[in-house]
């Protein structure tokens, strides 16, 4: 049997050749005989084949003896909240995010939706995947549970209705399922929605919902200019990433909104601690410690920055590839808190997104992540440090290798899953060293990469 969909923090692959119905059940059949859970959430995403993929897997998770509680068509986000909020077993959402429209996956989750991942139980379910099966003595129960008005409710506790103003907002869910959303939160606020691709449609004719990509971006910044409205967002798929446009159409890098959550949240639970990830910093640091929190540094990925978050009781955590994790969410990250956040700063401050914005980049110059395939990664990142590190500040390994100096730094690390070398610089103030220092580091890579 191909296992293959099984990767480090989830499942992915080609349906029907990597993940189809027949290894669906097995794995609801072995999730529940490595965990043990008895009520487990199920929920899919908007593709084609979710449905049946999330039926073979209900069907497995009930011949071991669990009960399933089916949510339905909805986000990764609301598998999280309905298994912490309804104290289950466990949660499984069907999902491929933002990979090709003819795969799919799995995202699983524990108790109070701690992530399951290869090194605290995936692996195992893999493993048990391919041993022979027996039926439970008793099988489970199926029933499907209502979690929209919940999840909303939930939601909308994160803002401060009062202070909210008329604005108009364009919102683009890719064709994801964040649209399913979006309708039901319009009813609670005062803004005006412009929306664009808005229908979950698993045939994504407008693409694969991936707003990274720069080539999915002119839809939503194009509506933005055609409206005049205070910002545009959009989501991926399963809109567990949401990513923001300012009034001008510009597409926000996610480092800049990192800072911007973490000191909106602080203001409001006066004070904190904020985990953030160590590709940049220098602009997060900023704001957390003059709204006065505390900024703690964490290994990039979500299963890290949720355990971490866990240990120090942070109240808010962020990266800059557009995961968002709040405390009473179970520590979970979500595509819809943020933007909520952004818009109830808008309205309270009067200030237009770009202007809280454009102070922070050119404090903080960044230069965004850049990918570098590379034959030997190990090899090239320990020769950069060999030249770097002489003279530096600081050199970090908290997750691949970050170099500080005065007025720059750098982070340079391994991609997990393919020979890819990502490179982030950011200088103090100062674009042209910023662009120069990128620059030159590239070049060195390209040297060493023989």
């Amino acid at each position: 049997m191909d296992l293959s969909c099984f990767k480090a923090y989830d499942l992915r692959g080609r349906v029907p050749d990597q993940l189809n119905p027949i290894l669906a059940e097995k794995i609801g059949r072995a999730y529940v005989e490595i965990t043990g859970a008895k009520k487990v959430i199920v929920g899919y995403d908007i593709r084609l084949s979710s449905p049946e993929i999330a039926d073979a897997l209900s069907s497995g998770l009930m011949a071991a003896g669990a009960d399933v509680f089916d949510i339905g068509l909805c986000g990764t986000e609301q598998v999280y909240f309905a298994t912490s909020h309804y104290q289950m077993d466990g949660g499984i959402m069907v999902t491929a995010s933002h990979n090709p429209k003819d795969h799919n996956g799995m995202k699983m989750v524990g108790p109070e939706s701690r992530p399951i991942s290869s090194d605290n139980g995936l692996n195992d379910i893999r493993d048990r995947v391919l041993e022979p099966f027996f039926d439970a003595a008793e099988q489970g129960k199926y029933e499907t549970l209502e979690v929209m008005s919940a999840y909303v409710d939930h939601l909308l506790g994160y803002i401060d209705a009062g202070s909210l103003k008329p604005m108009t907002i364009v919102c683009n869910a890719g064709n994801g399922g964040a649209g399913l959303v979006i309708d039901e939160l319009e009813q609670h606020l005062p803004f005006d929605f412009i929306k664009v691709h808005h229908e979950a449609d698993g045939h994504f004719p407008n693409g694969v919902p991936n707003p990274i990509l720069p080539e999915n971006r002119s839809a939503t910044a194009d509506a933005v200019l055609q409206n005049g409205a205070a910002m545009g967002i959009a989501w991926d798929g399963d809109y567990d990433r949401c990513f923001f446009f300012d009034e001008t159409g510009r597409f926000i890098e996610g480092y800049y909104i990192v800072g911007l959550l973490a000191d909106q949240f602080l203001r409001k639970t006066g004070g904190g601690k904020v985990i953030h990830d160590p590709r940049l910093t220098w602009n997060t640091l900023d704001l957390v410690e003059a709204a006065g929190g505390e900024a703690i540094e964490s290994k990039t990925g979500h299963a890290f920055i949720k355990q971490r978050m866990r240990d120090e009781d942070a109240v808010y955590g962020g990266e800059m590839s557009a995961h968002h994790y709040f405390r009473d969410f179970a520590y979970c990250d979500s595509g819809m808190i943020p933007w909520l956040l952004v818009a109830e700063r808008l309205c309270q401050s009067g200030q237009t997104l770009s202007s809280l914005i454009d102070a922070r980049i050119e404090a903080y110059p960044a230069s965004g992540e850049i990918n570098r395939t590379i034959s030997d990664p190990p090899k090239v990142i320990a020769a950069i440090e060999a030249r770097y590190g002489v003279g530096a500040k600081s050199v970090s390994h908290v997750d691949g290798l970050s170099v500080e100096f005065d007025n720059w730094r750098f982070n340079l690390r391994m991609s997990n899953t393919e020979p890819v070398v990502r490179l982030n610089v950011e200088a103090r103030g100062d674009k042209a060293l910023m662009e120069a220092k990128t620059e030159e580091l590239l070049e060195e890579m390209k040297r060493l990469n023989v």
